[in-house]
């Protein structure tokens, strides 16, 4: 939560020019502590569904300790959905409907799986442009993930996504590169994050979309952009909301899917992400299972107890300090009923006052 400006003190000022969250005390007298209701739109597949929920929440949950959160979870009809997923939506998501008569402080829109290399081809396209022309109008930020990212830039900026022709796959070094944005206040200026995708919007594209480029990956491209305003729309291209385990799972499962015949090729260790030991481990694995798959005799079970142990979360940290100073943002510029900016004085064009520094 912010700090108060209770006194005359140039601390306060200071600060507020650095990017630090800081409440004038005249506004902070006619505020009062109250929840965020921060909807999620879980497009993931049925095996994902749930886990996608845990890593979204755990963000938001972790990232303050005094502000009360209400998650309201949905989904797209057009996605399909096997038995389970659709009883797992129908007895804990809301509707649609539901969530624009609730209203938002927050949206967050997860990635999702795709079948078409044309997004617009999608059987879920038109339904999620809905979804995000009505919170442009009607949340005060919108968090776009990796997919929901790439849909965005060809719906709202005609920047299509470029196939890289293989899979960004791994843990990558990124810097923040403007640091005056209170988006990444007080976040290591070198940090990780997950990428798991086969396409890419280039940094040509987004500053050609007129958006801001925050946080980027001289390997893995550009990661944490926003909207020309500062907030409106935020753009993630990479997983920070993954957990430890979450593309060692990936891995695991296509190995299983070349164990299966249903990939060709043995699928490659994913960069910067496991320890050298568990590469020596894997490698060995690779080894007996391409010859048992050669024999058609068992393939070995995937040592997935050796290599847990020896993973590391490098990016877990930042991307709460991101998502934390997010929600203060939301918190300060909404008031009780998520229509209008809780000060009179907030220019709606410039939410974030940056254009004062």
């Amino acid at each position: 939560m912010p700090l108060v400006a209770n006194s005359a003190l140039p601390t306060f000022e200071r600060l507020r020019r650095e990017g630090e969250l800081v409440v004038p005390g005249d506004a902070a007298l006619h505020q009062d502590i109250r929840e965020l209701h921060i909807g999620l739109l879980n497009m993931m597949p049925d095996a994902a569904l749930a886990a996608t929920e845990r890593q979204f929440f755990r963000l938001i949950g972790e990232s303050n300790q005094i502000a009360q959160f209400y998650m309201h979870p949905f989904t797209l009809d057009a996605l399909q959905r096997g038995p389970e997923g659709r009883a797992h939506v129908e007895k804990y998501y809301e509707s649609f409907d539901q969530i624009k008569a609730l209203g938002l402080d927050a949206l967050i829109i997860s990635g999702a799986n795709v079948t078409q290399p044309d997004l617009a081809k999608e059987p879920f396209w038109e339904p999620l442009i809905e979804v995000i022309d009505w919170a442009y109008a009607n949340v005060t930020s919108t968090i776009c993930s990796c997919l929901a990212t790439h849909a965005v830039l060809q719906f709202r900026y005609a920047q299509k996504r470029k196939h890289l022709g293989y899979k960004r796959w791994g843990v990558f070094p990124h810097r923040v590169v403007d640091r005056r944005h209170p988006l990444v206040a007080d976040v290591n200026t070198r940090f990780d994050v997950p990428h798991s995708r086969f396409n890419d919007v280039t940094r040509a594209q987004f500053e050609q979309a007129g958006l801001r480029i925050l946080v980027e990956s001289e390997t893995a491209g550009v990661h944490l952009a926003t909207s020309a305003d500062g907030f409106r729309i935020v753009f993630f291209q990479g997983h920070p909301e993954y957990d430890t385990v979450s593309l060692l799972k990936e891995y695991k499962r296509e190995v299983a899917r070349f164990s299966k015949g249903e990939r060709p090729d043995y699928p490659p260790l994913l960069a910067n992400y496991f320890s050298p030991k568990a590469q020596a481990i894997l490698d060995e694995h690779r080894e007996r299972v391409v010859a048992a798959h050669a024999q058609g005799q068992i393939v070995p079970e995937f040592p997935e107890p050796l290599i847990r142990a020896s993973l590391d979360n490098t990016w877990h940290d930042t991307a709460e300090a991101v998502v934390d100073n997010w929600v203060g943002k939301v918190y300060q510029i909404t008031n009780h009923d998520r229509k209008l900016p809780f000060q009179q004085n907030i220019n709606p064009n410039d939410p974030l006052g940056l254009r004062q520094r």
